[in-house]
C-alpha cells in the first residue's frame, strides 16, 4: 500500500488506532454478522422467498458497511486521496488484503439488496429501470449468496486480524480476537436485523425464523464468553507485559466499560430479560427490543474496550 496513506491520531492522541477505527469495527461486525446470519438461515431452511429477516439483514448490512467505510476514509490523513487504497496493494499487509475483500464484498452486498427488494423495486416507478437488471442477475443469485456468506464472515474476522497485527499490545495481539469478533458480530448483527425485521418489515415476533434465531443466540453468547475467558486467562498467566495489560479488566474507567458495558449490558441484559423476568414480559415486544439493544450496545463496548484499553494498558 502507498506509504502516504496513514491514519491520524484523531481525538485519541498517543493511540495508534483512534475512535473512528472502533466505530468502523462496530459497523463492519454488524454488517457481516447480520448478513451471515440471514444467509445461514436461508440455506438451512432452503428459503426461496425474500423473508422479512432477509430484507432487514440486507438493508442493515449495506448501510452499516457504508458507514464503516466512511469512518475509515475520514480517519485518513488525506481523506480525498482514499482512492489510493484501492490502487496500491501490498499483499503482505493485513490492511491491503482487507481492502481487497471489502472491494468485492460491498458491491455484492448491494446486489443482495437488489435481490431482497425486488418486489419493492417493481412497485416504485422511478426504480423500474432496475427490474431487467435484477431479472438478468437472478441466474447467479445462489453463487452470489454463497460468496457473500464467506465474505461476510471474512469481514468480521478481518477486523480482528487487522488490529491483532499490533504486536506490542497484549490484549489486542491475540489469535483469539478474530474468532471473538466473528461471534460478537453475528450476535449483534442478528439482534439488529431482528429488530429491523419486526419494526420495518412486519416480522412476527413468534415466527419460525425468529424462534430459530432466538435458539441460536445462546450458543453464540457462550462462545463469546469462552473467547473472552481465553484472552483473560492468557493475560493472567502470561509474562510481565501481559499481566500489566490484565489491569485493564479491573482498574480504571475501562474496567467499568468492560464490566458494565460488555458483561452487564451485552451478556447480563439479554439473560435477565429472557430468564429472570416474568414470562409475560420476557415474551413482549418491549423485552425483545431491550434485549436487542443490549446486545448491540454490548458489542460496541467490546470493540471500544479492546481497542482503547488494549492500547492504553500497554503504553
Amino acid at each position: 500500500m502507498d506509504g502516504n496513506i496513514e491514519f491520524t491520531m484523531g481525538l485519541s492522541e498517543g493511540l495508534a488506532w483512534p475512535w473512528p477505527i472502533a466505530v468502523y469495527l462496530f459497523f463492519a461486525g454488524i454488517s457481516g454478522g447480520a448478513l451471515a446470519t440471514a444467509l445461514f438461515l436461508r440455506f438451512y431452511k432452503k428459503q426461496t422467498t425474500n423473508t422479512p429477516f432477509y430484507k432487514a439483514a440486507a438493508l442493515i448490512s449495506f448501510v452499516t458497511i457504508s458507514l464503516g467505510m466512511l469512518c475509515l476514509v475520514l480517519d485518513l490523513t488525506n481523506p480525498l486521496f482514499f482512492w489510493r487504497i484501492l490502487v496500491y496493494y501490498n499483499l503482505n499487509s493485513v490492511m491491503s488484503i482487507g481492502v481487497i475483500a471489502l472491494s468485492v464484498y460491498i458491491p455484492l452486498v448491494a446486489l443482495i439488496c437488489l435481490y431482497a427488494f425486488e418486489e419493492e423495486i417493481r412497485e416504485i416507478p422511478a426504480l423500474k429501470v432496475l427490474v431487467p437488471v435484477v431479472e438478468k442477475l437472478q441466474g447467479i443469485r445462489r453463487p452470489v449468496e454463497i460468496a457473500v456468506l464467506v465474505l461476510a464472515l471474512a469481514v468480521c474476522a478481518y477486523t480482528g486480524f487487522l488490529i491483532s497485527a499490533l504486536v506490542r499490545f497484549p490484549i489486542i495481539n491475540t489469535s483469539v480476537l478474530p474468532a471473538l469478533f466473528i461471534a460478537s458480530g453475528i450476535s449483534a448483527g442478528a439482534a439488529a436485523a431482528k429488530m429491523v425485521a419486526v419494526s420495518m418489515f412486519k416480522e412476527d415476533l413468534h415466527s419460525q425464523d425468529m424462534k430459530i434465531l432466538h435458539g441460536a443466540e445462546w450458543p453464540i453468547m457462550i462462545a463469546e464468553m469462552l473467547f473472552i475467558f481465553m484472552i483473560v486467562s492468557s493475560l493472567m498467566t502470561g509474562n510481565a507485559g501481559a499481566q500489566s495489560a490484565f489491569e485493564a479488566f479491573h482498574t480504571g474507567e475501562w474496567a467499568a466499560v468492560f464490566w458494565f458495558g460488555v458483561v452487564g449490558l451485552g451478556f447480563g441484559g439479554p439473560l435477565l430479560l429472557n430468564f429472570a423476568t416474568g414470562k409475560t414480559f420476557s415474551h413482549s415486544a418491549k423485552a425483545f427490543y431491550l434485549s436487542g439493544l443490549c446486545a448491540v450496545a454490548g458489542m460496541m463496548c467490546l470493540r471500544m474496550f479492546i481497542l482503547y484499553a488494549g492500547q492504553i494498558f500497554a503504553i
